[in-house]
């Protein structure tokens, strides 16, 4: 998801290429990583690009049945339908610090209710908080940190991590 190209936005390829993406982890029973940084749904593509929604998160379920682990890795900002569908679905949700994620951006819901938000409200520190995502990394952390959960969820031996 490149967020220079209509911010990442989600439409009927990227529905078609995560849902690959899923058939190929199922296919070699490998755990899937996707790394989120969109500003939601593709709307001029219209009900083609919201059905992406209902197409990952099926399957999705079909990985899951598979018992094969997926992390889903959420950067700033992962908004709209991607955060709606793909994006907190998996079995680990990380995010790095400080990055914007829920359905709609802060502006659009102060514009539609009215009321001003929680202090950090949508950052990744407040969705930790109250128990939305797993964990919080740096980028530089997050070969050892991904490897120790997938190692954790295929309860494999644990190698020599040095998780801190």
């Amino acid at each position: 998801m490149d967020f220079k190209y209509i911010g990442g936005s989600m439409g009927s390829v990227v529905g078609e290429k995560i849902s690959r993406a899923i058939d190929h982890s199922i296919q070699n029973k490998s755990p899937l990583l996707i790394i989120s940084k969109s500003g939601g749904a593709r709307m001029m593509e219209g009900a083609i690009s919201l059905m992406q929604m209902a197409k990952t998160s099926a399957k999705l379920t079909q990985l899951s049945d598979k018992k094969i682990p997926y992390i889903s890795l959420c950067t700033d900002p992962t908004t709209g339908g991607t955060t709606a569908s793909f994006a907190m679905l998996g079995d680990i949700i990380i995010s790095e610090p400080g990055a914007l994620i829920g359905f709609a951006g802060p502006r659009v819901v102060k514009d539609t209710t009215g009321q001003d938000l929680p202090s950090g409200f949508q950052s990744s520190e407040f969705l930790l908080e109250h128990g939305f995502i797993d964990f919080i990394s740096n980028r530089n952390d997050l070969k050892y940190k991904i490897n120790f959960f997938i190692d954790l969820i295929q309860n494999k031996p644990l190698r020599n991590y040095n998780y801190n």
